[in-house]
């Protein structure tokens, strides 16, 4: 982030950076979440407005595009395999067991690749085979030194 600016400042600066051209909504959207870890609300009208485009296109863009977030995560990111061969191993099951645990944002995926060592996870960008609930809790430990 600009040093002093606030979010929507960000996203006016990133959306002129892409010449305000409205066919590069999601490219915008992807580089505000890079910067601050999320997509704040607030910063929807903003980015509506520099494109001139209705609010609601971009809330769209949000809220159809799974890999946007609206809210900050909490200690470490996992993607977590829900397709069928991860379902097969056990991704339902190892999914309930990391909900709630303190330091970890869980979210499902539907296919990394990587069935044959399933389940599968994605966490800060390393993708996990064979993931179990002790390896991801690992990372919460690790986000929060």
């Amino acid at each position: 982030m600009t040093s002093g600016s606030d979010p929507q400042s960000l996203a006016a600066e990133i959306s002129a950076g892409y010449g305000n051209d409205p066919a590069l909504l999601i490219e915008i959207l992807h580089d505000l979440q890079e910067a601050l870890g999320y997509v704040p609300e607030a910063c929807l009208p903003e980015i509506a407005k520099a494109l001139n485009i209705a609010r609601a296109e971009v809330h769209g863009v949000m809220s159809f595009y799974h890999d946007f977030r609206s809210a900050p995560v909490d200690g470490a990111l996992v993607k977590l395999c829900q397709a069928e061969a991860c379902q097969a191993m056990g991704a339902r099951t190892l999914a309930d067991a990391l909900r709630g645990r303190p330091g970890l944002t869980v979210e499902p995926v539907y296919c990394l690749g990587n069935c044959a060592l399933a389940p599968a996870a994605m966490a800060d960008g390393r993708l996990i085979g064979r993931a179990t609930v002790e390896k991801l809790a690992t990372l919460a430990v690790e986000a929060d030194a």
